[in-house]
């Protein structure tokens, strides 16, 4: 059985939900800021506080104190907030894990109380050395609910059983991939997160925004903060029944379109992982017209983004390859500034795609 938390709401007062803040203390401060977050709003933390960004331990701090200062803060568990449990599992894996992901919560528990992973022999050490140090935080963590039930919506960080949600297992509501391609049978409006949702964009405008399917009874609402080269921190805010988002990012570069530019392609589309296999049907100047192996769908894809590995090609990485309409003095943020003849950006709105240089502005 899930350990939901049931929540009986004002419908006078905002109803702020986000989620996979990751680490990023910095950028979760200032989504608060920009949704004017007050103690009268409802704020639920969607999972994932932890992993990922530089200060997992500063983020739970904050978070406590929310909640300890504030009655109308919440807080569900995710998957990235109880990787302690392949430790005190006896995992040996996590040794290379941790090795490889120095921005892990398990690594700045170490590192803060002046030790290294080298200092561990074995899983048994270091499973004493968190419970002698961090039974606060790690009890603190297993504590939170997996799933919080309001009026219209139930609100789980990965996914439900489709059939009987009180009976999902607990690797289903923390691990579930791709929970929107699978859906589900129940009236209420189902929010995650986990999974970003660009994901799910592979034949549609890029973008880390919310993705809210009310005929489907699905809102997915990680913006791949610390995951995605230009991810964002969304946030879903529930007003009078109404639905509306916003987000923030860490892109800086911020120029000002001074030449229009009306995309005539109507190219859309992200790829993503893991589908980076290319073939390659027709080549242009900038662009080259692939198919996605995996996914069978066409995309055209920056040249210098193409790679050979193994008489194989792929996209060397996460891409948008949708191609973008913007107005004179209209502000976007550069993503990718270095290749020939587009630019890479990201509008206000939240769209990723391509322009031509000579659109913008410079400094």
């Amino acid at each position: 059985m899930l350990n939901v938390q049931q929540i009986k709401l004002n419908n006078a007062n905002r109803v702020i939900i986000t989620s996979d803040i990751h680490a990023n203390l910095s950028l979760f401060k200032k989504l608060l800021t920009k949704v004017n977050y007050s103690k009268d709003d409802y704020l639920i933390i969607n999972g994932d506080l932890c992993e990922k960004g530089p200060n997992s331990l500063a983020v739970i701090d904050y978070v406590q104190s929310l909640v300890k200062d504030t009655p109308n803060v919440y807080v569900i568990k995710g998957n990235c907030d109880v990787v302690h449990r392949y430790v005190f599992n006896g995992n040996e894996g996590i040794f290379q894990y941790m090795r490889n992901r120095k921005m892990s919560v398990l690594n700045e528990m170490i590192d803060s109380i002046g030790y290294s992973l080298d200092d561990f022999s074995n899983l048994e050490e270091l499973a004493n050395f968190y419970r002698k140090h961090f039974a606060n935080e790690i009890n603190w963590l297993e504590s939170l609910p997996t799933a919080i039930e309001i009026e219209d919506y139930i609100i789980v960080h990965a996914g439900i059983d489709s059939q009987d949600w009180l009976k999902t297992d607990e690797d289903t509501v923390l691990y579930e991939k791709a929970f929107y391609n699978k859906g589900h049978q129940l009236d209420k409006t189902v929010i995650v997160g986990h999974w970003p949702v660009v994901n799910y964009r592979s034949e549609q405008v890029s973008s880390h925004n919310p993705l809210i399917d009310l005929d489907k009874r699905i809102i997915s609402i990680d913006g791949g903060n610390l995951i995605k080269q230009d991810g964002q921190l969304n946030a879903l805010i529930i007003e009078g029944g109404n639905l509306s988002y916003t987000y923030v990012d860490e892109l800086v570069n911020e120029v000002m379109i001074v030449k229009e530019h009306i995309d005539t392609t109507k190219r859309v589309g992200t790829v993503t992982y893991p589908n980076y296999e290319m073939e390659i049907t027709q080549k242009e100047q900038f662009f080259t017209q692939c198919i996605n192996k995996k996914l069978g769908c066409i995309q055209w894809i920056k040249n210098e983004y193409l790679i050979e590995q193994g008489g194989h090609t792929f996209s060397k990485d996460d891409l948008s390859v949708t191609f973008l309409t913007v107005k004179n003095g209209e502000y976007v943020k550069i993503i990718d500034d270095d290749c020939e003849g587009y630019a890479l950006v990201k509008k206000t709105s939240g769209e990723v795609g391509w322009i031509p240089k000579e659109c913008i502005k410079r400094t």
